[in-house]
């Protein structure tokens, strides 16, 4: 029967983060503590807007929940009382790190999986105008995986902005739904002329079968078409890759059953983030493990992080310490 803290939490970014959506200038976030008088384990989640989420949602979401957490709701129940989405993730991150402090063993042990390892995150460029997203690109041309914020138009002029300033770099777009499919069969062969090995969530997630049967130069990732495993069926033959985020699955414990069913359906995997902190990184740094693309730089875009947060080497991140998470 763990003891419950939930705050809402907003941390400046380092400069506007901008997509086909909007801007913002912070991280709104909402951290879940939980402890059991000795030990403390705790979760962050980011509220997506795009989903109907607010902090302020989902805060009532989790201190709704007061009287079956007095009264023994487990992480596998928790599974069962909220639906996939941000409230159920801080939670479900927060149980299992207190079930790793308790248990004294790292979470992945407790999953009997191997100790993960570092991985290579994209760098996502913020959508501006060519010019600017030139700039950017030059001032990230070491880094060796860029992911590219688009709109619709003059799109391809921005990604030859970005080439011309990151000649090595590989590359990955998202168009955050901005895109229809005329948009996609004109500018998906250019963009592979230009090195770019993946387009995310072209289309609104309601025209996803508007993809099936087009002639797709480059593979198709599904961001907001994909939130659960219960997703999945509807993404066959629209999509060649999932983009696996815990605020869309609702925690780590549905991330990994979703990517294990993604795998064993033939998608590709990559793993993604919300614009947040450290904490909400580290659970991802898990189910990243083996993906194709990994898009966990949230804490590279903040203008300061958590203390004890995840150390990066450039580009190349490295699992959470005992101290952070998990």
């Amino acid at each position: 029967m763990p003891d419950l803290t939930v705050r809402r939490e907003s941390w400046p970014l380092a400069q506007v983060f901008t997509i086909s959506r909007g801007s913002r200038t912070a991280a709104e976030v909402v951290v879940v503590e939980l402890s059991d008088g000795t030990h403390r384990g705790w979760g962050e989640c980011v509220p997506y807007a795009r989903y109907g989420e607010t902090v302020e949602g989902v805060i009532a979401q989790i201190e709704a929940l007061r009287p079956q957490l007095s009264a023994g709701l487990t992480r596998e129940g928790l599974q069962e009382v909220l639906p996939p989405g941000a409230a159920r993730n801080a939670l479900d991150c927060a149980f299992w790190d207190l079930e790793a402090k308790t248990a004294g063993r790292r979470v992945w042990e407790l999953l009997d999986l191997p100790a993960p390892e570092p991985v290579t995150t994209a760098y996502t460029l913020s959508l501006d105008t060519a010019d600017n997203m030139r700039l950017a690109a030059q001032k990230n041309a070491e880094r060796p995986l860029l992911k590219i914020k688009l709109s619709g138009p003059e799109d391809l002029a921005r990604v030859q902005a970005i080439r011309e300033g990151a000649p090595k770099s590989r590359l990955v777009v998202d168009a955050n739904e901005g895109w229809t499919t005329a948009d996609y069969s004109k500018l998906a062969a250019p963009l592979k002329d230009l090195g770019v090995q993946l387009i995310e969530q072209p289309l609104p997630a309601e025209q996803a079968g508007e993809l099936r049967g087009l002639d797709r130069p480059l593979p198709v990732c599904a961001d907001e078409s994909c939130h659960d495993t219960d997703s999945l069926p509807a993404l066959a033959g629209a999509y060649d890759v999932v983009n696996i985020k815990l605020d869309k699955t609702g925690g780590l414990t549905e991330a990994l059953k979703l990517k294990a069913a993604a795998q064993a359906a033939g998608f590709g995997i990559m793993v993604g983030c919300m614009v947040g902190t450290s904490l909400a990184m580290a659970p991802a740094l898990i189910v990243a493990q083996g993906a194709a693309v990994v898009d966990l730089d949230g804490p590279l875009l903040m203008a300061k992080d958590r203390d004890n947060g995840l150390t990066f080497d450039g580009s190349l991140v490295h699992p959470p310490s005992f101290a952070l998470w998990g």
